[in-house]
């Protein structure tokens, strides 16, 4: 017998997956119990394997708990067995020592419920740091000051000021554990902290870092976490907290080793990731199976944050960069991932929402749409219908959850410009055969066949059909040997998009992209035949000993094939597929596929449930669409769909098939409603700029040291978080007796932030704000008339403040570092001339007056502080205007009109305010919406224009 060289480097290869099948690989738990456990190969949870594929939500970025199941129904339909959660201390702690887990969505354990309800495991981020695009990595504003010293360390400051929050909130995720009867099964401990070691390489311990880790493992295991923790390594370099890596147990490792990565940069300005990918061109692939097996070799490939898309940044393009991660990128790196023998993934996000009430630190801008699937309005796309083609795969694949690699490379197929994972379960020997371009950043058609090994032997593949195609860039997960339900396939050149056995034998679903042809080889089958061919042709049933090999190629629809033992195959094209859904009939999210069934046609399927012969379907559409539901009528005789009954026919295929009549009210017809906003109220929001302004009630600005390790120029102490404002616009007042010309500040407040002073009433000049800098400066003249000769004058100086840094800027200060008066002055001398200084921010400061929107929702403006943006506040005697006629002076103005909307009943519909402004407009707006800041406009240095405001915040009626 006469062997090519590539069938004996696969023989090589098999030989070497039976030798690592017979490594007993060590089986982990968190050494409490066996309710989570883990090897090389998955996790396994209440003793079955699962692949961990999750998606990531902030529930504080949707303040509005009554929206929660709609996006975890979405999160669920989409395929995901998991979800997960990050905390964010600064949302729940106003103060130090106060903590919020009661007032509106700062209780967020119907999370739990619902999660459990929909059958999604749950992975919880606490923190104490998050990182997250949000102010200050999710530390309060109070812990910024320096007084808790540099933070994220052992310093029993900082350890103080954790340790009431991570108790607390380890004590209410721990009542709902696995372990607990509940549904999370992983806790992270901080965040993206890759410090164990002062060189990795080394494995030299830093042994601060390890004590803090130790810290928080110790408090979490105190107040109720009895299942594993993890942590999110920052980069593929740093190799930290991996029990496995830490040959010489230095300490701080958690239970699970987890990674982060970004591969197409974590934000839409490519140049903001050049120091960690380099000038990598697009779509370039990374090597993480290696990384995986030098930092934690005995436990599974986990990606505790893979990228799911990316922010935007104050400059960056209105919309966002969803076309930077939309379908394709989705496509080929999320399958890149499985090859390289990955099998839990958290995508991050899988819904961003919104920077609502001052969210976010001052890179980005007032959306957190984050290119996600599901997008800041919660609406669904090609993106979303493109992740869950691989989803409902995923589920189908029991057997990726036990795989080694079977070898990589350019000799499985016949054509060098093909890379191909092979992955092999080592227990049943299922193949996955992940194929893409071997220089990944091509667009070019690449046809090839490949070659398969199989129980019944080796074949080059497709046998009959064209070859297979990798159009542009593309990835194809192809099989042999792969187990659907009771059902063998042999091999596919044809992706399997979900596999469903309820009742009856398997209805397997393929599919191919548009006018594509695919082969596949069912084990045992008999006599195929077309039962209904939309878009079919050149199908051919080729009987072998063994079953039957169906050759197709599949244009725009779907076609379905009978076999003589039962088995039902739907070839479906990708926009066919696109449309078709598997709803669950269990809340358990390792989903046996005989609770499962398949429905064609509307925009989304949210639930399914059958009660003896009725068979009840949740979701939504916008328009007359078929409905396909594949389940034998003699199962169901009853069909409602969002409770209304439904009449059907069965088809001769297995299915039965309704309508769904157009809804009364359509988008264009409530667009046609929408209120126009012409009716406005103005009245003057900045009165303190005028030297007759009463501030005795400010806060007095006195500190003459300062615990901040960035101490100012001149004193003073003019930084707000010192005095009890952490957050949105600040007001400062100096008072100074003399003759000055003029004055020297400089401000900071974040990169875009702007500040704008006035001298007795009088405007002298604005920093309007710049994307590269977080502190500006400039000598401001005075003018002459305006200088009071003898007696006191005021100066104001109101500052954006556009949130806290992150990492290692957190400490960096909000106010003002240098104000020198010149050219006279006198006073006390205090503050170079200036005998004192008020600061005035959000009302209340620290108290927290208004605990259900929460502390990071309002700054200092005098509209805040009054209570002008409530939906209760009675503008009554304010005069009428409207800010598109602007105004001629430098100022803050507050403007209102009453919004009247009547959205019809059953009509989900995500509504925004479009804020215009030519680009050289030297403005700042902010939005506020029954009390909610909804967004900030700043033309200048943003792009943003719309802004999405969530129903509950918007009252619908």
């Amino acid at each position: 017998m006469r062997f090519s060289i590539t069938s004996l480097l696969v023989l090589f290869q098999l030989c070497s997956v039976f030798t690592a099948a017979q490594q007993q690989w060590p089986l982990h738990n968190d050494g409490q119990n066996d309710v989570v456990q883990w090897d090389h190969y998955s996790v396994i949870i209440n003793g079955e394997r699962i692949f961990i594929w999750s998606g990531e939500m902030h529930y504080w970025r949707i303040p509005v708990p009554e929206l929660w199941v709609d996006v975890l129904q979405k999160v669920k339909a989409a395929g995901f067995n998991c979800v997960s959660f990050y905390a964010h201390w600064g949302f729940h702690s106003p103060s130090d020592g106060k903590l919020d887990f009661e007032n509106g969505a700062h209780n967020f354990t119907s999370l739990f419920t619902i999660a459990k309800d929909l059958g999604l495991y749950i992975l919880f981020r606490p923190g104490p740091y998050i990182n997250a695009e949000t102010t200050a990595g999710g530390f309060p504003g109070w812990l910024t000051t320096g007084d808790y010293g540099t933070l994220r360390n052992n310093d029993t400051r900082y350890t103080a000021a954790w340790t009431p929050y991570f108790d607390r909130i380890s004590e209410i995720v721990g009542e709902h554990a696995v372990t607990r009867g509940g549904n999370v099964f992983l806790y992270q401990i901080e965040n993206e902290y890759g410090e164990q070691w002062t060189d990795a390489a080394t494995r030299t311990p830093n042994e601060t870092a390890i004590a803090y880790m130790e810290l928080l493992e110790a408090a979490a295991n105190r107040s109720g976490i009895n299942i594993p923790t993890i942590h999110n390594n920052p980069n593929l370099g740093t190799l930290s907290w991996s029990m496995d890596y830490d040959i010489n147990h230095v300490g701080g490792d958690t239970d699970l080793y987890g990674l982060d990565h970004y591969p197409s940069c974590w934000s839409c300005n490519l140049e903001e990731c050049t120091s960690v990918n380099g000038a990598l061109p697009d779509f370039t692939l990374f090597d993480y199976y290696t990384n995986f097996q030098e930092a934690a070799p005995t436990q599974p490939s986990f990606f505790a944050e893979f990228q799911g898309g990316a922010y935007n940044p104050w400059n960056g393009p209105a919309g966002g960069c969803v076309s930077n991660t939309g379908p394709s990128w989705v496509n080929v790196f999320y399958r890149h991932n499985i090859g390289q023998k990955v099998t839990a993934q958290n995508i991050y996000m899988v819904f961003g929402g919104t920077n609502w009430g001052g969210l976010a630190f001052p890179s980005v801008g007032t959306s957190y749409d984050y290119s996600a699937p599901i997008s800041e309005s919660r609406l669904l796309g090609d993106k979303y219908s493109e992740l869950k083609l691989l989803s409902y795969f995923i589920r189908a694949a029991k057997e990726l959850t036990m795989v080694e690699r079977a070898g990589n490379g350019t000799n499985f197929t016949n054509n060098a410009a093909v890379f191909t994972q092979v992955l092999e379960n080592v227990q049943t020997h299922a193949r996955f055969y992940v194929t893409v371009h071997t220089n990944s950043t091509l667009e070019t058609q690449e046809h090839f066949k490949l070659n398969v090994s199989t129980s019944l032997g080796t074949f080059m593949v497709p046998q009959y059909a064209t070859n297979v195609l990798l159009n542009g860039r593309q990835s194809k997960i192809l099989l042999s040997d792969f187990s659907a339900g009771s059902q063998k396939i042999v091999y596919s050149t044809a992706e399997v998009m979900a596999v469903s056995t309820f009742e009856t034998s398997p209805t397997i679903v393929f599919w191919v992209p548009t006018g594509e042809s695919g082969e596949f080889y069912l084990e045992g089958a008999q006599h195929g035949s077309v039962m209904k061919c939309q878009g079919c042709s050149s199908v051919g049933f080729h009987q072998t000993q063994h079953g039957v090999i169906t050759s197709f190629t599949q244009g725009a629809g779907f076609s379905v094939f009978k076999y003589g033992n039962g088995v039902t195959a739907i070839i479906a094209d990708r926009t066919a597929a696109y449309t078709f859904w598997q709803p669950t009939l269990t809340n358990d999210p390792h989903v046996p596929l005989n609770s499962t069934i398949l429905v064609a046609g509307p925009h989304l399927i949210r639930t399914a449930e059958i009660d003896g012969d009725t068979l009840a379907l949740t979701g939504d559409y916008n328009t007359t669409t078929p409905l396909e539901v594949f389940i034998p009528s003699t199962r169901c005789t009853h069909l409602t769909f969002n409770g209304n009954p439904l009449s059907f026919h069965a088809t001769p295929y297995g299915s039965i098939i309704a309508h769904l009549t157009a809804p009364a009210h359509t988008i264009a017809s409530i667009n046609a409603t929408l209120p126009i906003l012409s009716t406005w109220k103005v009245a003057d929001g900045l009165p303190e700029r005028l030297a007759t302004y009463n501030d005795t009630n400010w806060v007095l600005a006195n500190h003459t040291r300062t615990s901040n390790p960035n101490p100012p120029a001149t004193y003073p102490v003019l930084y707000a978080d010192e005095y009890g404002f952490h957050t949105g616009p600040i007001l400062w007042r100096g008072r100074f007796s003399g003759a000055a010309t003029g004055v020297f500040l400089n401000v900071i407040g974040g990169t875009s932030s702007g500040w704008s002073a006035w001298l007795n009433g009088v405007w002298i000049g604005s920093s309007y704000g710049n994307v590269s800098l977080a502190a500006t400066n400039a000598t401001l003249d005075f003018p002459g008339a305006a200088v009071k000769s003898t007696g006191e004058n005021v100066l104001l100086v109101l500052q954006d403040n556009m949130g806290h840094d992150e990492t290692t800027g957190v400490l960096n200060p909000r106010g003002i570092a240098n104000a020198t008066l010149i050219g006279g002055g006198g006073g006390n001398g205090a503050g170079l001339g200036f005998s004192s200084w008020r600061v005035q921010g959000n009302a209340g400061g620290e108290k927290d007056i208004d605990p259900v929107r929460g502390p990071l929702n309002e700054g200092g403006l005098h509209a805040e502080r009054l209570g002008w943006h409530l939906p209760g506040f009675d503008d009554g005697d304010w005069a009428v205007g409207s800010p598109e006629e602007g105004f001629g002076e430098a100022g803050a103005r507050f403007y209102r009109t009453v919004v009247p909307l009547r959205i019809p009943e059953g009509v989900d519909v995500s509504l925004a305010f479009e804020l215009g402004g030519a680009r050289e407009s030297r403005l700042r707006a902010q939005l506020y919406v029954n009390g909610y800041q909804f967004g900030k406009r700043i033309p200048w240095v943003g792009n943003q224009v719309e802004f999405p405001v969530f129903p509950g915040i918007l009252n619908y009626k």
